[in-house]
């Protein structure tokens, strides 16, 4: 029986993803390289450096990646305008919520980032536990967060079930012994996700508890 739900961040409630890699392939261009989605989808997940390992080898002149980063910023800034959620999100927190479901976050970002967009959102109450990148040595594909974030919802792993759009979150979430719901954005929507409990296009699709009655317990 499923007791909790655990909730990825970028990408999944609110699309950030396909913003970072426009103001990274904006930015890069002035390097000599053209980030193609397939490059930026196999970081998107996890720690940064292997996005930079990836830049190093891929642009035709130095990089200095604190001047890379705040040129990025800003692009980022000023395409993101004022953060949404995506569709369905809202709802599936709201219903989670009626239901007595547990509500957590595992996020391999920072936590200011990501209490940042939830105040701004007014989400923030719906998660009683947040697990992100400060409180683990290694981020995803590791399953540290997950298996931090059930264990503070007094869960066990087989009672939760994660809902995520990258394949570093999917092995992170299927490596800590949890169901692991995808739901891609256009970013993520190629990679090749294998071992999912099952796969959405938007949580506007359906209902959480249509979802939670697919997957396989």
């Amino acid at each position: 029986m499923i007791k909790g739900v655990i909730f990825d961040f970028d990408g999944l409630l609110v699309d950030t993803e396909s913003i970072w890699f426009e103001a990274f392939r904006e930015a890069l261009q002035a390097y000599g390289m053209d980030l193609t989605v397939e490059q930026f989808s196999k970081v998107i997940g996890t720690h940064d450096a292997e996005l930079y390992e990836m830049i190093e080898k891929g642009t035709k002149k130095p990089v200095e990646r604190e001047v890379l980063l705040q040129e990025v910023d800003d692009i980022f800034r000023m395409k993101m305008g004022e953060p949404s959620l995506r569709a369905g999100v809202i709802e599936y927190l709201e219903e989670a919520k009626e239901s007595g479901l547990r509500i957590a976050l595992a996020s391999s970002s920072k936590r200011a980032w990501i209490e940042g967009f939830l105040t701004r959102l007014g989400v923030l109450h719906y998660f009683e536990v947040l697990k992100t990148k400060e409180d683990v040595e290694h981020v995803k594909p590791d399953p540290a967060l997950y298996i931090k974030a059930y264990e503070a919802l007094g869960l066990q792993a087989h009672e939760c079930v994660a809902f995520e759009d990258s394949l570093n979150g999917l092995m992170a979430a299927r490596a800590a012994g949890l169901h692991c719901v995808i739901v891609p954005n256009s970013v993520t929507a190629h990679l090749p996700f294998v071992d999912y409990s099952h796969r959405i296009e938007s949580m506007s699709d359906y209902q959480l508890k249509h979802v939670l009655q697919l997957l396989p317990i």
